[in-house]
């Protein structure tokens, strides 16, 4: 009887609540496709280094899992608030009938068990569908061979979304136990006729929470921005998150005070058509809300930057492969190191590879019997070089002291890096990139690091001189001019000095750099080229000389797609739970309001009131609890970004407007259509049943 009950309840229920059935569903099709993420390798032509890569990020994934659990957890749980909610009075007339609040406890026991079983299997089969073509997705990332594509079921993973979900669903059933046996017949019986209490706050006090509320805001953004360097430790990033979020409570606090009072003032806005209706109705929603509406808005915010920030990294660091990294290799090699000799003793270097550090590149690797003339098209060798005499000290002139100041945490004592004019236009030249000409008295830099290159910028557009071998130069340029040297998929040159040929001393010799095509493209033939350099590390000469140390496109491209993999899964599953569970917070909110106010609506009917007024308020109502959270999260985004931008510069910021772009369809697709989903469940809710 009591399961027949159950069923018939779900199946009312259901076309009123489908938010929440959906949501469920979404939410294990989405964890089910995230942990199953693993077994398209098995389908996957990859190489060794790729296989651990995805190891590795299989291993992130299964952490966040958890953190994704508690997340949906709570939003099951808060669901289920809103439905008990509801049905307050149905529960009363089962209490007047004479059932005992343990059959009632059942009765949801069942409703639960049974929601629990549907929303699996349907969210599994919704997974496993979604998880091959995720398979493509992979794939066209990894750049792998899917001759063996195949319809690919993960157990382990189907195990652990029936785990995770089964503890999620006997917590809910728990709380509805707990829920149901503090109900008291008079409150249910009345439920439905009481009605949120508006108390309107002292305004005066509203509007100095507000401003003081906007003041700790405005301090937590321009230290993110402005402050970014004094960020040093963990503790410091949270205290601006803290102040971020405890002004944010307050605001919405504050606002729930004055949105109210400010529209009673302009009489002509509050009193034209429903206004007034829509005004108060929202009022009494925000008033019982305000920590709902400060996790929303900071899950919300989150979101927008999780999915800005880790879109521009994937995006750039792929696009900066080929501009990055133009060749097929590049092997440097320490040189003179006995100059330095302490200094290379606290890198790890034992005495045998200090004094045998005469040779360059190209004769180390013949010193280990590997001709790599037998394995290259085409290869120049250029060379850079250092003296403690030009540290950034010396650079920056008498511009130091007050970048001291402004920039506190730079090596200013490293030894610069120097190039001879010619042999940087060498590489330019093999690179394809900008190559450059200087007169005998003058130097330039080049650099791709934008906070380097600022810092550096302030003292070339002062002019300042270097005194280099005997020479003083002055800058050509009164900025750094874009260039590189090592090959990354990164921008890493914080800036490499050129000057004229004879300027430099060879005694002051540091690196060799060999660069050059392989005679192959095949890439597997490329990967037993590089696996044959790596194994000459077991020669027994590699502890007496320092083989050179190798940066290859293949290295770089497998390292950055794996890493880009990494950010992309950790991204898109974060931020699709975060958007999905705020939506549905507030589309749950929404659905029960407008249940509880079915009376309210009648009133307005027997006024006189036509329909379309009503849906135009009822949208009005809406728009508002959805949009408000969404606005202070935009809010938050900017900094947030820009603040993410000082991060990712290394990566390049190039392709942020597209992935802002890329972020803002994808809220407008998931927030905007459970807007409407909420609007015309909503209007069915209140709808009059003739």
């Amino acid at each position: 009887m009591l399961c027949k009950l159950s069923l018939k309840n779900i199946k009312k229920s259901f076309k009123d609540y489908a938010i929440y059935f959906f949501t469920l569903i979404l939410g294990v099709a989405i964890f089910y496709v995230f942990n199953a993420l693993d077994s398209q390798t098995v389908m996957m032509d990859v190489s060794k280094s790729t296989e651990e890569i995805i190891e590795l990020m299989m291993t992130m994934l299964s952490g966040v899992s958890v953190f994704v659990s508690f997340i949906l957890g709570f939003l099951i749980i808060y669901a289920s608030r809103f439905l008990i909610k509801r049905r307050n009075k149905e529960f009363g007339i089962y209490l007047t009938l004479g059932m005992s609040k343990r059959k009632i406890s059942l009765i949801l026991f069942f409703e639960t068990l049974f929601i629990g079983i549907i929303s699996l299997i349907v969210g599994l089969l919704f997974g496993i569908l979604l998880s091959q073509a995720m398979s493509l997705v992979v794939a066209n990332m990894f750049e792998a061979n899917l001759t063996k594509f195949a319809f690919v079921f993960s157990s382990s993973a189907c195990i652990k979304t029936i785990i995770y979900f089964s503890i999620m669903y006997l917590l809910v059933m728990i709380f509805n136990t707990i829920s149901v046996s503090k109900c008291k017949l008079i409150d249910l019986l009345n439920g439905a006729k009481k009605t949120e209490e508006i108390k309107l706050k002292n305004p005066y006090l509203c509007i100095i929470i507000f401003i003081v509320s906007c003041l700790i805001l405005g301090r937590a953004y321009y230290t993110v921005t402005h402050d970014f360097l004094t960020l040093q430790e963990v503790t410091d990033i949270i205290k601006p998150i803290m102040m971020g979020a405890i002004a944010t409570f307050f605001i919405f606090w504050s606002l729930s005070g004055l949105i109210l009072r400010i529209a009673m003032s302009i009489k002509k806005f509050y009193y034209k058509g429903l206004n007034s209706f829509t005004l108060r109705q929202f009022s009494s929603q925000i008033n019982t809300t305000v920590f709902g509406a400060t996790i929303i808005c900071l899950m919300l915010f989150i979101t927008i930057c999780l999915l800005s920030a880790c879109l521009t990294m994937k995006n750039s660091m792929n696009a900066n492969i080929k501009e990055l990294a133009p060749v097929d290799a590049m092997f440097t090699v320490n040189m003179n190191m006995d100059k330095y000799y302490e200094k290379y003793r606290n890198y790890g270097y034992n005495d045998s590879q200090i004094k045998n550090s005469h040779y360059t590149a190209k004769e180390m690797f013949e010193l280990f019997d590997f001709d790599i003339t037998s394995y290259f098209k085409d290869y120049i060798e250029v060379n850079t070089y250092a003296t403690p005499d030009l540290t950034m000290n010396n650079t920056l002139g008498s511009k130091l002291n007050s970048i001291r100041i402004e920039f506190p945490f730079l090596a200013y004592d490293t030894m610069e890096s120097i190039m001879k004019i010619s042999d940087y236009n060498r590489v330019a030249k093999f690179y394809g990139i900008k190559e450059y000409s200087l007169n005998e008295n003058e130097y330039m830099i080049v650099a791709d690091f934008k906070s380097m290159v600022s810092v550096r910028n302030i003292a070339l557009k002062n002019n300042e001189t270097i005194n280099l071998f005997g020479h003083t130069l002055k800058p050509k340029y009164d900025s750094c001019q874009d260039g590189f040297l090592e090959m990354s998929s990164q921008h890493i040159n914080t800036g490499i000095i050129l000057v004229p040929d004879n300027v430099v001393d060879e005694e002051y010799l540091v690196q060799n750099h060999l660069i050059g095509n392989y005679k192959t493209n095949n890439k597997k033939e490329i990967a037993e080229i590089e696996n044959s350099i790596n194994k000459l590390d077991e020669d027994k000469k590699a502890n007496e000389y320092l083989l050179p140390s190798g940066s290859t496109k293949l290295a770089i491209k497998e390292a950055t797609t794996g890493l880009s993999a990494m950010v992309t899964f950790i991204g898109l599953y974060l931020g699709i739970i975060f958007l999905i569970s705020s939506a549905a917070i507030l589309g749950l909110k929404e659905l029960s309001e407008s249940s509880d106010n079915k009376e309210r609506f009648k009133m307005l009917r027997k006024i006189g009131t036509d329909e379309k007024m009503i849906n135009k308020a009822l949208f009005r109502q809406i728009a508002i609890f959805f949009m408000l959270p969404l606005i202070l999260a935009l809010i938050h985004s900017i900094f947030g970004i820009m603040f993410a931008v000082k991060i990712l510069e290394v990566f390049g910021t190039e392709e942020l407007l597209p992935s802002i772009i890329a972020t803002a369809i994808f809220i407008v697709i998931i927030y905007g259509g459970y807007f409407l989903i909420t609007y015309y469940s909503s209007k069915n809710i209140i709808k009059e049943r003739l």
